[in-house]
């Protein structure tokens, strides 16, 4: 079927889907949606299940991140494998013992940043945006005078894994890359969480979050920027979470014209 041979009504949904991800005007055959539209849903159901269930290449984020200057550490969480990860999400929160005592055992080097890279519940998130977010993190690091010796690759990990990482290490800043639960428009989205002074046991107040870093979404140069402010913001108030709001986003600071009207977090 050709444009020309489509209706008025048709086209206008044509023209409103290259702006949406969203499911919008969906064809009807009858009282069943169309073989096409069906098909895709389908596919994009299929695609959030294998990022939930799909074990990690960390290889691959290893090999990606090889050029980089960094002290890699494998951290694992206490959830011994996907299922236990995924019906027991306060496991994900705590680190092995084996994880604690090589944390332990590091001859510490000064640490303004730890970067944790976590699992979650996307490995497609990780796999396509993490390797260009820490290459972004580093540069920008480097150019704010901000020490980042270690990179720790947390398997089975929740966010709040980083907490006890970065008390550990005695990390001053803890920048938590994580694949973020899959949507059927974005199984590969990922979140950087930001904590501040961070300890074992703090609770989701005391963090901020950048979501939605990915193609079609926010771009990782964006969320680096928008990293930073809230690095510096921190450092001078001496906290993070919901006592300090981004405002990195000011008139100073404008997003690119193709997601103006895209409601960030």
């Amino acid at each position: 079927m050709t444009i020309a041979s489509l209706s008025k009504h048709q086209r206008l949904w044509q023209h409103l889907r290259k702006h949406t991800e969203a499911r919008i005007g969906l064809g009807r055959s009858g009282g069943s949606m169309t073989t096409e539209h069906h098909l895709a849903f389908q596919y994009a159901h299929a695609c959030a299940q294998d990022a939930v269930w799909r074990p990690l290449d960390w290889a691959a984020v290893a090999s990606g991140l090889s050029g980089s200057t960094f002290e890699r550490v494998d951290i694992t969480s206490q959830a011994q494998n996907r299922d236990q990860y995924l019906q027991r999400p306060d496991l994900g929160r705590q680190l092995s013992k084996q994880s604690q005592q090589t944390l332990m055992g590091l001859n510490k080097q000064h640490s303004d940043v730890v970067i944790v890279i976590a699992d979650g519940l996307s490995s497609t998130a990780i796999e396509h945006n993490a390797i260009k977010m820490v290459a972004c993190l580093l540069t920008t690091f480097s150019e704010h005078a901000l020490a980042c010796p270690y990179i720790c690759f947390a398997k089975q990990a929740r966010v709040a894994l980083g907490d006890s990482i970065a008390e550990l290490l005695n990390a001053k800043h803890l920048v938590l890359l994580v694949g973020e639960r899959p949507g059927l428009s974005s199984p590969n989205s990922l979140g950087i969480y930001y904590t501040y002074g961070a300890k074992a046991g703090y609770t989701d107040e005391k963090r901020n979050c950048i979501s939605n870093i990915r193609d079609g979404g926010q771009s990782i140069e964006m969320a680096a920027e928008r990293l930073i402010w809230l690095i510096n913001e921190a450092a001078r108030r001496q906290l993070s979470g919901v006592n300090l709001k981004d405002d990195s986003q000011s008139s100073t600071m404008q997003l690119p014209q193709n997601t103006q009207n895209i409601l960030l977090p």
